[in-house]
C-alpha cells in the first residue's frame, strides 16, 4: 500500500489536481448517494485541500476550511474516498491526516464538521463528539460534530 498525500492551497493545485478532486467528489456525492446538490460553494477558493493517493490515483480526499467560512471553529468537509478502495483503513487516513494538518495550519484548535449520521461511529473513533440535533442536508442526515483540544 504505497499511499502520499498533499495538502494544498486552492490556487496551488494543479488542473488535474482540481480535475480528480471534483470528479471524486461528484463521483461519490452526487451519483453514489443520489443527491442533486451544487457541490462548487464558494467555499474551495479559501480552502486547503489533502489529497490521498495510491500510486498515483486519488483515493481519498478533504477540505480544510478555515475558521469563520462554515462555523466558528476550522473544519473539515467532503471527506470522501474512492468506492474502490474502501474499508481499507484510507477515510481514517485521511481523517488523521486532515486533523495533523488543520494543527499545522492553525495551531492547536478545535474542529469542526458536519457527519452523516450513518458515520457517527468512526468519527467518534477520532475523536469527535456529537452536538446538537440531527438536521437533514440535501436529503441526508447529518449532526455536528467536534473534536476539542
Amino acid at each position: 500500500m504505497n499511499l502520499s498525500h498533499r495538502l494544498k492551497a486552492f490556487y496551488e493545485l494543479t488542473l488535474d489536481e482540481l480535475y480528480n478532486l471534483l470528479r471524486l467528489r461528484s463521483e461519490v456525492f452526487v451519483v453514489e448517494q443520489d443527491c442533486v446538490f451544487l457541490d462548487q460553494d464558494n467555499k474551495d477558493q479559501k480552502c486547503h485541500h489533502l489529497l490521498l493517493y495510491q500510486e498515483q490515483d486519488l483515493v481519498g480526499y478533504c477540505r480544510i476550511v478555515p475558521a469563520g467560512l462554515s462555523y466558528e471553529e476550522v473544519a473539515i468537509g467532503r471527506v470522501v474516498t474512492a468506492p474502490s478502495v474502501r474499508r481499507k483503513g484510507f477515510g481514517r487516513k485521511v481523517m488523521e491526516l486532515g486533523i495533523e494538518a488543520c494543527q499545522e495550519l492553525y495551531g492547536p484548535c478545535a474542529i469542526r464538521l458536519g457527519a452523516q449520521t450513518y458515520a457517527l461511529g468512526f468519527y467518534e473513533s477520532l475523536g469527535f463528539q456529537s452536538e446538537g440535533d440531527v438536521y437533514d442536508e440535501d436529503g441526508i442526515e447529518h449532526i455536528e460534530m467536534v473534536r476539542r483540544i
